[in-house]
């Protein structure tokens, strides 16, 4: 019999504790725990994403501040607002929501967040040190994942881990959280060969390709936890994730739904993310 994971349990329970850490901060320090947002341009999607965001400090009692610039602001005009926010002392974390509009260098604004403020876990340095097993904020995705795991009394020491899919949002950081915790990773990714056969013999896997139902039962384990990170659409156009749910569920031992799973934790573990960096300041 399977086990759904579920992400908004979790995620609920995490913010209450977030909540309780801000006000100590608040008290302890006599200042707002601040988080700086940065859209660009109107993508549609990214708005949604930005005022969650903004909508779940509200509610951990996190300072938003949120800075909109139009689709043509230039790489100087973004470059200079960052530099600001890194500077600015009530901003303890800096969020630039992606995807920038296409003539922006992406890579080169993210470089200006400094590893003490990049909540996202996005910077080289975060990812470095979590390679060398050092403290750091993680990417907020795979942390979210982990955290659920953890929550649910999941053994990942020594089991077979199989993450499908290699972004530095998702992909490598969450093989390295699972390598530093002791299981035994494979990253499969479009070259892989044998993907049925390898994806078969993992004891959690986690999907984070953003291909509708790519995960069907016959590359599934008797009894693996499966961890479902897309958030695609169907044919009929109905949310879905990575994973086939109706079809794969019943091999599980526990598996997360789209929606409802690991998409409330990403925010949550932003959150968490501020407040950690807030403390260290």
């Amino acid at each position: 019999m399977f086990k759904i994971i579920d992400g908004k349990a979790h995620s609920a329970a995490i913010r209450a504790e977030i909540k309780q850490r801000v006000a100590t901060f608040k008290a302890d320090r006599g200042i707002d725990v601040g988080l700086a947002v940065v859209l660009v341009g109107n993508n549609p999607a990214s708005q949604i994403y930005v005022r969650n965001k903004i909508k779940a400090c509200e509610e951990t009692g996190i300072k938003s501040f949120a800075y909109y610039l139009p689709e043509e602001a230039t790489q100087n005009q973004v470059e200079e607002l960052i530099e600001e926010l890194v500077e600015n002392k009530a901003i303890h974390g800096i969020l630039v929501q992606l995807p920038l509009p296409a003539h922006l260098d992406a890579q080169k604004i993210l470089k200006l967040i400094p590893k003490a403020k990049d909540v996202d876990g996005f910077c080289e340095e975060n990812m470095g040190s979590l390679c060398m097993k050092e403290d750091c904020l993680v990417a907020c995705t795979p942390n979210g994942v982990m955290k659920m795991l953890e929550r649910e009394g999941v053994e990942t020491k020594g089991k077979n881990a199989v993450v499908i899919g290699r972004s530095n949002i998702v992909g490598k950081p969450m093989a390295m959280l699972l390598l530093n915790a002791d299981a035994t990773v494979t990253i499969c990714h479009s070259r892989t060969q044998n993907l049925k056969e390898i994806c078969s013999n993992a004891d959690i896997l986690v999907a984070a390709i953003g291909k509708a139902k790519f995960v069907t039962a016959d590359m599934v384990k008797q009894g693996a936890v499966v961890i479902d990170v897309g958030m695609d659409r169907d044919e009929n156009g109905k949310l879905c994730g990575d994973v086939d749910f109706e079809n794969v569920k019943d091999k599980c031992s526990y598996i997360t739904p789209v929606p409802g799973g690991v998409g409330p934790m990403t925010i949550t573990m932003l959150m968490f993310n501020t407040i950690t960096a807030a403390e260290r300041s």
